[in-house]
């Protein structure tokens, strides 16, 4: 679970409501008053239904004219990875790794057939048999990071659909803001009592504005990241695929390959391969 993306966006909406609610009286001005004041009740001057339909309807109808059907029916799929942060581990892969190298070593590469059947990634099970088919080594190594290449950009275009929202979610702030400004120059009454609709217009025009930064900053910025996020860490367990095989098939010793494939972590993690590698070859 990506806890850290859960208690970012809680604790951003907590200080957002809170200085929606809370008054801190300090200074001279603020003399008889409690240091700290309450008032729920502000809660509602931030709530305008016109702005909501402008900000998000709008937002959701510009995603959807820019993305076609097969992105937009992945977004379910987006949260699930987005908080999925334990997924790509690259000790494991390291590790399946270095018993492929002593399995090869002992019985040699057509014995990784059946290890091959077992991996439940379908990129892993991929390079293993494409080295058990004894294909040529440059040949091996083209195709899987041809299909790293194409995996990064697929997962790039997911993040771009959340990037667009954030452009688009302040854009549409602001022609709230245009439409509530407009909205209060045509009910002003400048020589009557009229223009009793100046205030909800004028709310209309700020609050459209705040909903969009609030889109953009606090909910679609952080999933883009968050997808990114999660593209690089896919893409390097995939770069350890792609090194341990290739190691695989040219006879290093399991050893030496799991030094070489520790290099792919930070030194702090490092620790915890090397206490492994006593099971050396």
């Amino acid at each position: 679970m990506n806890i850290t993306y859960i208690i970012g966006l809680v604790l951003a909406l907590v200080v957002f409501l809170l200085g929606c609610v809370l008054g801190i009286n300090i200074g001279p001005k603020a003399a008889g008053l409690d240091p700290i004041t309450f008032n729920p009740q502000n809660l509602w001057n931030f709530f305008d239904a016109a702005s909501i339909f402008i900000v998000i309807g709008c937002t959701v109808a510009i995603v959807v004219a820019s993305f076609p059907g097969s992105t937009l029916s992945a977004i379910p799929k987006h949260f699930g990875i987005m908080l999925n942060a334990g997924k790509f581990n690259p000790m494991k892969y390291i590790d399946q790794l270095v018993d492929l190298a002593q399995t090869a070593r002992k019985n040699g590469l057509l014995a990784l057939e059946g290890k091959a059947n077992e991996q439940e990634d379908p990129f892993f099970k991929m390079a293993i048999m494409l080295i058990v088919d004894a294909n040529d080594p440059d040949k091996v190594r083209a195709i899987l990071e041809n299909d790293i290449e194409c995996m990064s950009a697929r997962h790039e275009d997911a993040a771009a659909l959340y990037d667009k929202a954030g452009a688009v979610a302040p854009a549409f702030g602001m022609v709230g803001t245009l439409v509530g400004l407009i909205n209060m120059l045509n009910n002003m009454e400048l020589s009557g009592d009229g223009g009793s609709s100046i205030g909800k217009d004028m709310g209309t025009a700020l609050i459209t504005t705040l909903y969009g930064c609030i889109l953009a900053h606090m909910i679609f910025g952080p999933i883009a990241n968050n997808l990114r996020i999660r593209d690089s860490e896919e893409v390097l367990c995939k770069q350890i695929i792609v090194e341990g095989i290739m190691s695989i098939q040219s006879g290093e010793n399991p050893k030496a390959l799991r030094e070489k494939l520790l290099t792919y972590i930070p030194q702090g993690k490092r620790e915890e391969g090397a206490k492994a590698a006593g099971g050396g070859e």
